[in-house]
């Protein structure tokens, strides 16, 4: 990374740009409306009194707005400054509208009332500082919080299981020490929307054990002040369940891809342990939706004639569409797609499904030139049901070839110590994949897959196999094999298992080969390094598992939370192979070729590894946010193994994690960069912190976002690792993390960026400082460093 000279100036230029010309693209907010509306332009607003509410939250609540600031600067409205100059271009005046205010003055008072200050009072002061210019100022008196001190639920109907009312209560956000039987206490701030909350989990409980027609208005809240402290209040929940409701009789229709719809098979099933209480489940279907009768009933998560259960109606919804074969047309709570019909006992259920069409080919064709003229071909067939039960099938076939002339095989005997034929040769690869998935889970789980918890899951299977003949390497056979296991418990909670994850890779590079790159990447450079590591000859497996918690926007990472904890195992099964099979009761540490292909021999590494990632995002005051991020890893080799292989060790450095030092250039521990022979860690520790604030929208069809950024962190070789006579046991000790004095190794960098976010990708531009420096210390080192990523960093 070099210091951005040139690239500060062209964001100063940039900036000239925007403030000068803005286009008729940027959204022009003018709050006029008709005759209500003064000449007077609002050129400030101001919150008086709000002492337990941000300014700019109240500033998201009301209409009256002034013209847009850039950067946030009070007044500095360059766009209204263009409309007043051209009359044609930039922003109109926000001019003043006293109804428009009233109303605001309505806003900002019921969401104090929401937050539990019941006699907050909002007044307002307009003062004309200019001719047509006014300040509008928004005079709050929030008076006391309200303190919910009960809560009491009448109507709640009883259950012949007294846990299920227990558990309940025990899931209840505000229900605290029971008073009697039906009161309890809360001890708490009053808000309108803990109540809302509550009320929201009474109508979820009651519709999940058979009160679906319990509706919003079923349920009141009730509340009463202390009459010797008005603030003290107590909450009562009265409750109207209705009548219990059962499930009737469940009709499931399935048409073929086509729109022409005949069914012409059909099925009953009745009695345990199918249905309850003699209901029935109907089944039609056409011929050419080539789906089995069962895989439509195996995903019905409730048995009809069972008291109703809202939560398992709406999954069984899901546990259709996620089989990915089908479309679900229509669902209802009635036999014709209507209205839900409560006068009766129970609650017939329909479900109306298509077929997507089974078959799919592709094909592609493509011409290459590298070394001399080819072409190439693949093609890729996928049957997304293949014995009728969603099962999904592709494959996948593609090679190339090359045609090198006499001439240039002559140029590479030149320089290669290794000598090639010098006749005209044709090249060659190709591979061959096979990807087989099923929507649940199979061998050795599948009887978890009846569990609600693991109701929605996937099993994958994956075989790869490919050769390639070149001029500068061969790889005599690649063989890679998969069996995984994809788990959605809710809508935020993902498992991943990766049983079985094996690569068998057996390579002939060539010295040229070798010396092309190191002329390309640097003798000693990870680029280099990395690169080697993919062409060596080794036998690699792993056992990974992965649970995965998703509570925030992807894309805008604006609210919420992410979270992923791994666990990994690798080795083991060449160590079996190597100690059982290839070599009976000797570890020779690697295995011979795979049908003695050629003479080289597959290393392998045993190791474990965990790693835990949890990121926040908080919205603070107006289109801002504060996120944080922190990160451990560690590994560990065990057996005869002393170290981690490359591309499972830990690495710091980039415009992902600790910005300021170039990808995994940063560490381990404190050895300079230039001296690093071992790239990675087995142990990493990082924290990172950002602030976001919405600077323009809509400006080039994307919202402009500031950030302001602090990275720390590092990564260690851990306390087994062995490197022989690779590096020094000075730099070995450089690199080792201790306790006593980890924390001194410790990186940091800050600095500000611009994030271009439209609808489906964020762009990031980062310039960072610094802070601490491992060579040079704190605040000595003056560069300013660069960095672009696609996406928020984290």
């Amino acid at each position: 990374m070099n210091q951005p000279s040139k690239t500060i100036k062209w964001l100063l230029f940039a900036f000239i740009v925007l403030c000068s010309a803005a286009p008729k693209a940027i959204a022009q907010q003018n709050t006029s409306q008709a005759d209500t509306t003064s000449q007077e332009v609002v050129r400030n607003i101001r919150f008086v009194g709000n002492k337990n509410v941000n300014s700019n939250t109240l500033e998201t609540l009301i209409r009256t707005h002034t013209n847009r600031e850039f950067l946030g600067i009070p007044r500095f409205t360059p766009w209204y400054f263009i409309w007043k100059v051209t009359k044609k271009f930039g922003e109109p005046p926000a001019l003043l509208n006293r109804n428009v205010v009233g109303k605001d003055n309505e806003r900002i008072k019921t969401y104090y009332e929401s937050l539990g200050y019941l006699s907050a009072r909002v007044d307002t002061s307009i003062v004309e500082f200019q001719k047509n210019k006014v300040e509008v100022s928004f005079l709050i008196d929030e008076g006391p919080a309200s303190h919910l001190r009960t809560l009491a639920f009448s109507g709640m109907p009883n259950f012949d299981n007294p846990e299920k009312l227990q558990s309940f209560y025990d899931d209840s956000k505000l229900v605290r020490n029971k008073v009697n039987d039906t009161t309890f206490t809360v001890d708490r701030r009053f808000t309108y929307d803990e109540l809302t909350t509550e009320r929201n989990h009474i109508i979820n409980f009651l519709k999940d054990n058979g009160y679906a027609a319990v509706q919003r208005d079923s349920v009141v809240a009730l509340v009463r002040k202390d009459s010797s402290n008005q603030q003290q209040l107590d909450v009562l929940f009265r409750i109207n369940p209705g009548k219990i409701y059962h499930f009737g009789d469940v009709s499931i229709s399935l048409s073929g891809p086509e729109d022409d719809i005949h069914y012409n098979q059909s099925d009953t099933l009745e009695g345990p342990p199918f249905t309850e209480d003699g209901k029935l489940i109907l089944l039609q279907k056409e011929s050419e939706s080539q789906t089995r009768f069962s895989l439509l009933t195996d995903q019905i998560l409730f048995k009809p004639g069972a008291v109703f259960n809202n939560s398992l109606y709406l999954r069984t919804i899901n546990e259709f569409q996620n089989l990915g074969m089908m479309t679900v047309r229509q669902f209802s709570l009635s036999r014709d797609g209507s209205q839900p019909d409560y006068s009766r006992s129970d609650l017939p259920v329909n479900f109306d499904l298509q077929t997507r069409p089974k078959h799919q080919l592709s094909t592609e064709l493509f011409g290459m030139e590298r070394y001399g003229f080819g072409a190439g071909a693949g093609i890729t067939y996928t049957n997304n049901n293949l014995f009728g039960k969603a099962e999904n099938l592709q494959v996948n076939l593609n090679g190339n070839f090359e045609y090198v002339s006499s001439k240039t095989l002559k140029d590479f005997n030149l320089t290669d110590s290794t000598k090639i034929s010098s006749e005209a040769t044709v090249f060659q690869s190709y591979q061959a994949r096979i990807d087989y998935t099923v929507p649940r889970l199979n061998f050795p789980f599948a009887r978890l897959d009846k569990s609600l918890l693991f109701s929605n899951a996937r099993t994958r299977y994956s075989l790869i196999y490919g050769q390639s003949n070149q001029i500068n390497f061969n790889i005599n056979n690649d063989i890679r094999f998969n069996v995984s296991y994809e788990v959605n418990h809710n809508n935020n909670l993902t498992s991943f298992l990766d049983l079985v994850e094996l690569d068998w890779l057996d390579t002939t590079p060539s010295t040229q080969f070798n010396r092309l790159l190191e002329q390309q990447y640097g003798k000693d450079s990870f680029e280099l390094k990395r690169i080697k590591e993919d062409f060596r000859p080794q036998f690699s497996t792993i056992i990974r598992y992965t649970l995965r918690d998703n509570q925030t926007d992807l894309i805008k990472r604006n609210y919420g939370h992410f979270a992923d904890y791994t666990i990994a195992v690798g080795g083991n099964f060449p160590y079996l192979l190597d100690r059982l099979v290839v070599t009976p009761n000797k570890l020779e540490g690697n295995l011979p070729s795979l049908f003695n292909i050629s003479g080289n021999s597959l290393s392998y590494s045993r190791f474990f590894k965990f790693s835990a990632d949890y990121r926040r995002y908080i919205p603070i005051g107006k289109n801002a946010t504060f996120a944080y991020r922190g990160f451990a890893g560690f590994a560990h080799p065990y057996g005869q193994s002393r170290t981690i292989p490359l591309n499972r060790r830990f690495f710091a450095g980039g415009s992902n994690d600790i910005r300021g030092w170039a990808p995994y250039r940063l560490g381990p521990g404190s050895i300079p960069s230039d001296n690093v022979t071992i790239n990675g860690g087995e142990i990493k520790l990082a924290a990172f912190t950002e602030v976001r604030q919405l600077l323009l929208r809509d400006v080039l069809s994307a919202n402009w976002i500031g950030a302001w950024f602090n990275d720390m962190g590092n990564v260690w070789y851990g306390p087994r690792v062995k490197f022989g006579n690779q590096v020094s046991e000075s730099l070995l000790d450089q690199g080792k993390f201790y306790f006593n004095r980890f924390y001194k190794q410790i990186a940091m960098s800050s600095g500000l960026g611009i994030r271009l976010d439209w609808d489906y990708v964020v762009l990031r531009l980062d310039l960072s400082m610094r802070i601490h420096d491992l060579q040079e210390g704190w605040l000595k080192n003056r560069g300013v460093y660069f960095s672009f990523g696609i996406g928020h960093s984290f």
